[in-house]
């Protein structure tokens, strides 16, 4: 259960990877702003979903808030601490705590080493257990992500796409973390699989008190796991709300046009639902527009829009939201 204690408190977080030219000596002529300006908290125990169209900066987020990347500008606060003005081996003690499953199963885990090696890496890295004891801890994350442990000495190539997943949750798991960044654990798995592995991620969060920053494309899925969700566009955090008061009562007009796409199982519904349909493709993230960076596109666009970035404001308790609207 998620409490109201801030785990990972994110704060103005810009992520710009910049665009050089020349071949000797190199300069910088832009950037592409794939994380610009974002703020959001995550509670201890609870799964914050985080949504958008591809390219909106959602992995690149998830990634920066592991310091996998190093932020452009802005913090991360982890527990009390400041990751970004963090580094050497206090960051490394850090990252014990902080892990990450990535999107494709098939190109995270290393083609040439067992699947032994893979899932006790982190217990290496880290220094934790060593000898038998590791071996009997790799064989009971195992056991957690429901693989035989017969499998320990086979190598990735042998499994399926939802056993790669799983191992890669068995290695994310090795160094007992706290947080885990699950960047689209399921969009490259068989639907009939992705029940399955959403099913062990919630087992495993009531298990261990695990708290998910859960990046996904499926609406479906995130209301069925999250407890709050963001949605993201061009690098920003436009709305963010608890599960039931985003879907219910969605305020940001790319929200609301991001749930009307979503398929409803019943066809009367489907017919009387108001599709929003959106013209024209997301601008470059390396040239955004002025103000709000949805007024391109948006259908209730104003001259103010064009003008002046939304602030980021409390609309209802927990209900933020980027819109000069409302």
């Amino acid at each position: 259960m998620s409490s109201n204690q801030v785990l990972v408190k994110v704060e103005q977080l810009k992520k710009h990877f910049p665009i050089t030219q020349g071949i000797i000596i190199q300069r910088q002529v832009g950037a592409v702003r794939a994380v610009d300006d974002i703020t959001f908290d995550i509670y201890k125990g609870e799964t914050l979903g985080m949504v958008g169209e591809s390219g909106c900066g959602k992995t690149t987020a998830g990634r920066t808030i592991l310091q996998l990347y190093r932020p452009t500008e802005g913090k991360v606060i982890y527990d009390g601490v400041d990751l970004t003005t963090t580094k050497g081996e206090t960051l490394r003690k850090m990252r014990r705590r902080m892990q990450m499953i990535f999107q494709d199963p098939y190109a995270s885990l290393n083609p040439r080493w067992t699947i032994s090696r893979i899932i006790s890496e982190p217990m290496r890295v880290h220094k934790l257990n060593s000898g038998k004891a590791r071996l009997e801890r790799v064989k009971e994350l195992l056991d957690l992500v429901q693989l035989n442990t017969l499998y320990l000495n086979r190598y990735p190539h042998e499994f399926s796409g939802g056993q790669r997943q799983r191992i890669g949750i068995a290695r994310a798991l090795a160094s007992d973390p706290e947080f885990i960044v699950c960047d689209e654990p399921i969009s490259a798995l068989d639907v009939s699989i992705q029940a399955q592995v959403v099913n062990l991620l919630e087992d495993l969060q009531n298990r261990f008190g695990l708290t998910y920053l859960f990046i996904a494309h499926d609406l479906s899925m995130v209301r069925h796991i999250c407890n709050r969700v963001a949605v993201m566009y061009l690098g920003v955090i436009v709305e963010l709300a608890s599960r039931d008061e985003l879907y219910d009562n969605p305020l940001h007009p790319y929200t609301q046009a991001l749930l009307s796409a979503v398929p409803i199982p019943d066809p009367k519904e489907t017919r009387a639902r108001q599709r929003i349909i959106l013209t024209g493709d997301p601008p470059s993230p390396i040239d955004p527009p002025r103000g709000c960076r949805f007024h391109p596109r948006c259908p209730i666009v104003k001259d103010l829009c064009s003008e002046q970035v939304p602030e980021w404001r409390e609309i209802l308790p927990g209900h933020w939201v980027a819109c000069h609207e409302g």
